[in-house]
């Protein structure tokens, strides 16, 4: 199927997301879709699948022009879309969700869907537990299992935004084997990234986006140089590791053992210290997530006792943790962090609280803006936080993280965000680093670990089995460790 979007304009108030976007996609291949975070990559294919209305401008599909207003229409047309936020019912179990919206749901048993989705998943290298509540996955796994929901409901079209993430390696070389085989079949893939290896690895050719703009497009082979020079203007500066001198004790956990996530806890002791950034390291679910949040006092361990600032807090809930100048920040940005639906203004007014005459809405909008541009957000006061890029909604989580927090713990904090915006977001860390705050967070990029951590610690089935400085290491030990190799 041969997709053209001529002309396409996308305004968001003040905001114009896409500003005269021409595009065209031919069957059979893999376009890739680049650009910065805010550049109007998202925007444009939620327009194409139906998710958001375009202000102007026209689509053809095979040459007939069409309109449709909402993703079950786009759906009916073979358009379907794997969202940097999966879209499922968490309540639910896999193999539902895997069921639901299929034009055979009601028509074929469990047994045969319950065969679909465990073929899908071997053919693809997932590991997905049909009776499994799809709120107990992790991100990564459920953006699996909303692509193999895509592809059983005979999606021709199928648009990834970001569909790298949270996912191992093997993984991702068997999801890029079953789009190339998808597309060799005859299917139309589009790949919205910011990592240009995977746009490299992948695509047939390039169009790049940069202020809501077409910035130029490339076929093979494809030259970096030029790419970064389309996205940025000029390629932007790496993020690089200060290196901080150790202080007192921060974190202290010994011998925590906990139930929660795919793995729990198990008999896990580590100190961390004043100043200190440590990165964790291992495949999702290994442990990671549960270790945040015993120590932002989320999850309460079974054994084991948990100390900040050489207080003993162990059993006491997040409210005490925040007191003593804890942060925890989710991955999940439109899940756990902000709330669908508000504006940035409401959330400040939210951040505030109630007074004596109720909401001071002249005072949260003057945050809002303050906070707009102290923290380079793209948007406006009156902007609701879906409406922002990926990198603009994290950069908005970051500006309601504490003044002077002596604890961070960050989940994926650089998460679908580009080059540019991981290096912003590592510089205003590294400043907070260096008046004193331990920074705790967890990637599944281990150059970036090795790049901004002062210490590595290595997990694999609730356990840390390694603990390294990053100029005693690299990626390949690492990958040795995480695999469970030691």
């Amino acid at each position: 199927m041969s997709i053209e979007l001529l002309d396409i304009h996308k305004h968001f108030g003040a905001v114009r997301a896409n500003n005269g976007i021409d595009l065209t996609l031919r069957p059979g291949t893999i376009h890739g879709i680049l650009g910065e975070n805010g550049a109007g990559k998202s925007t444009l294919m939620k327009i194409l699948a139906g998710f958001i209305a375009k202000t102007s401008g026209r689509i053809f599909m095979d040459g007939r022009e069409v309109d449709f207003a909402t993703p079950a229409q786009a759906s009916a047309l073979g358009i379907g879309m794997l969202y940097q936020d999966p879209l499922d019912f968490p309540p639910l179990t896999v193999l539902e969700n895997f069921m639901a919206g299929q034009a055979s749901a009601g028509t074929q048993d469990r047994r045969t869907h319950r065969a679909r989705l465990e073929g899908l998943c071997a053919d693809l290298g997932f590991d997905l537990d049909p009776d499994v509540p799809a709120g107990r996955l992790t991100v990564g796994e459920r953006q699996q299992l909303e692509l193999v929901r895509l592809l059983a409901s005979g999606t021709r079209v199928l648009i990834l935004d970001e569909p790298t993430t949270g996912i191992s390696a093997l993984q991702k070389d068997l999801l890029f084997s079953g789009l190339k085989r998808l597309a060799r079949e005859g299917r139309s893939v589009i790949l919205v990234s910011h990592k240009l290896e995977d746009i490299e690895a992948l695509c047939d050719e390039i169009t790049v986006l940069r202020e809501g703009m077409v910035s130029g497009t490339m076929d093979p082979p494809f030259v970096t140089g030029e790419l970064l020079a389309m996205m940025f203007g000029v390629e932007p500066a790496r993020a690089i590791r200060s290196g901080h001198e150790p202080g007192a004790q921060t974190l202290h956990l010994d011998a925590v053992t906990a139930t929660g996530g795919r793995t729990g806890l198990k008999e896990c002791t580590v100190n961390v210290s004043r100043g200190e950034v440590v990165g964790l390291a291992g495949l999702e679910g290994s442990g990671q997530d549960v270790f945040l949040r015993i120590s932002a006092g989320l999850v309460r361990p079974a054994r084991g006792r948990v100390h900040i600032c050489r207080k003993d807090m162990t059993g006491r809930d997040y409210h005490a943790f925040r007191a003593l100048g804890v942060a925890f920040q989710p991955a999940s940005r439109l899940e756990e962090g902000l709330i669908r639906g508000l504006t940035v203004t409401e959330h400040c007014a939210l951040e505030a609280g109630g007074g004596t005459f109720g909401v001071q809405w002249d005072a949260a909008e003057l945050k809002a803006h303050d906070r707009i541009r102290a923290f380079q957000v793209t948007g406006t006061p009156g902007s609701t936080v879906e409406s922002l890029s990926g990198g603009n909604q994290q950069r908005l989580l970051l500006s309601f993280l504490p003044d002077e927090p002596e604890l961070l713990l960050l989940e994926n904090p650089t998460r679908g965000l580009d080059m540019e915006s991981v290096h912003w977001v590592w510089q205003y860390l590294d400043a907070h680093a260096s008046r004193g705050t331990a920074i705790v967070f967890s990637s599944s990029e281990l150059d970036e670990i090795l790049m901004v951590a002062d210490r590595v610690l290595v997990f694999f089935d609730g356990r840390i089995i390694a603990d390294e400085r990053p100029e005693d290491t690299d990626a390949l030990e690492l990958g040795r460790a995480i695999a469970g190799k030691v």
